[in-house]
C-alpha cells in the first residue's frame, strides 16, 4: 500500500490578514508551508508528498522547496474552496491512501503522522468501506451556545463528547474520490464532514498540543516561541 500526503496551501489567510497568503508567511525564517512539508517528508508512512497552491504561487513555492533543502514536490494549483484545492491534489497521485495535511499547521509532528497514517489500517472496516482517521484532542474550555445579535448565552453545552479535529486526515483514496464526487457541503472545512454526509466511519486519535492552526498573528507567535524552545 503506498501513501500520499496531500499538503493544502492554497488558501487566502483572510484572518490572518498578511501581505500573502498564510501558506507563504514565514515562522523562523521559513514559510508554514515549508514546516509543513519537512515533517511530512520525515514520516516513515509518506512515499510522496504532493503540494498544493494557489496558481500564481507555484514558482514561488518552488523556490521556497529549493531554498529549505527540500527535494522538489508535485506542484498543483488550488481552486477557489478547500474541496477543489484537495480533489485537484488527490487527482495528482496514484497512491492506495491519502493523508490531508493543512499547511497552517506547520509543527505537525512525523510521528503524528505515522500514527494517523497506521490507524486507518486499524480501523478500516470491509462492511463499512468509507473510513477516515484524524488526530484530535478534547476540548478543555467551557462552551457557550449565543444568540449572535445580542451575544446573549442560550445555554451551555456539555464538553465531554466534544474534540477539536486536526489534520492530517487520512483516507483510502478511493474513498476521497467517491465523498468528493457526491460533494453536498460546499462549505465543508475538512474532508471528514463528507465521509459523514456519505454514511462512512469516522474515527479519532489522540492529537498533539503543538499541533495547532496558524489562525491569527499571535499564533504565530507561539509557533516562534515552541520552535525556540524545541531546538
Amino acid at each position: 500500500m503506498t501513501v500520499a500526503a496531500v499538503l493544502v496551501a492554497a488558501g487566502s489567510g483572510e484572518r490572518f490578514a498578511a501581505a500573502a497568503p498564510k501558506a507563504f508567511v514565514e515562522l523562523a525564517g521559513e514559510p508554514l508551508l515549508v514546516h509543513a512539508l519537512r515533517a511530512l517528508l520525515g514520516a516513515a508512512s509518506i512515499d510522496e508528498v504532493v503540494v498544493v497552491v494557489g496558481e500564481q504561487r507555484r514558482a514561488q513555492a518552488a523556490a521556497a522547496l529549493e531554498a529549505a533543502g527540500l527535494p522538489p514536490a508535485a506542484l498543483v494549483a488550488g481552486g477557489a474552496t478547500r474541496a477543489e484545492s484537495v480533489r485537484s491534489g488527490v487527482a495528482a497521485t496514484a497512491a492506495d491512501v491519502v493523508a490531508v495535511h493543512d499547511a497552517a499547521r506547520p509543527l505537525v509532528s512525523p510521528g503524528l503522522v505515522d500514527r494517523v497514517v497506521a490507524a486507518l489500517y486499524d480501523h478500516t472496516d470491509t462492511s463499512h468501506p468509507l473510513s477516515a482517521v484524524a488526530p484530535a484532542l478534547a476540548v478543555v474550555d467551557t462552551l457557550k451556545l449565543v444568540e449572535p445579535t445580542r451575544m446573549q448565552v442560550l445555554h451551555t453545552i456539555d464538553r465531554r463528547a466534544l474534540w477539536a479535529v486536526q489534520t492530517p486526515q487520512v483516507f483510502a483514496r478511493r474513498t476521497l474520490q467517491r465523498v468528493h464526487r457526491r460533494l453536498k457541503v460546499t462549505t465543508a472545512t475538512d474532508d471528514l464532514v463528507l465521509v459523514e454526509e456519505a454514511g462512512g466511519r469516522v474515527h479519532l486519535i489522540e492529537g498533539e498540543r503543538r499541533n495547532f492552526k496558524i489562525t491569527y498573528p499571535e499564533d504565530l507567535a507561539m509557533a516562534e516561541a515552541l520552535l525556540r524552545t524545541s531546538c
